[in-house]
């Protein structure tokens, strides 16, 4: 299986760590393309450099989204990128994943939690996210 992993990165990296646990979950269960989102190394600065520019990286993440089987999204931290990748994931019939932690004065936004075509799960902490993609992923291949 091919796994999509969304988070944010120009958006703010204060989740980065959650994105390391949540990448390691999800190589239980297929390749993870998009595993450079829980570098602790990459920054809100993202990964432009003189050979990787906007362009390449619209053109490559939009690829890897097409090639996915899944596209899961941590939508805690809000991101621009992050929607334009659940928008394009729901335009060509893909599984979206949304997950959210719960945090005081946050909420998820309504084009996302409206929508019928995106599961959403919200969680309190790394176990009940354990327990999230494990009962999602091991549902799937039932």
């Amino acid at each position: 299986m091919k796994i999509y992993f969304a988070g944010s990165i120009k958006g703010g990296r204060g989740d980065q760590e959650t994105y390391a646990l949540i990448v390691n979950i999800l190589k239980k269960y297929g390749t993870v393309l998009t595993e450079h989102v829980a570098d602790k190394r990459l920054t809100n600065q993202g990964e432009i450099t003189e050979t990787v520019t906007d362009e390449f990286i619209f053109g490559r993440d939009v690829s890897w989204l097409r090639d996915s089987d899944v596209l899961v999204a941590e939508v805690t931290t809000p991101s621009l990128g992050v929607g334009y990748e659940i928008g394009l994931a729901e335009s060509i019939k893909k599984p979206i994943v949304c997950l959210f932690r719960k945090i005081d004065g946050r909420s998820v936004s309504a084009m996302i939690s409206g929508n019928k075509a995106i599961k959403i799960y919200t969680y309190n902490n790394s176990e009940e996210l354990l327990g999230i993609l494990d009962g999602y992923f091991s549902n799937l291949s039932n």
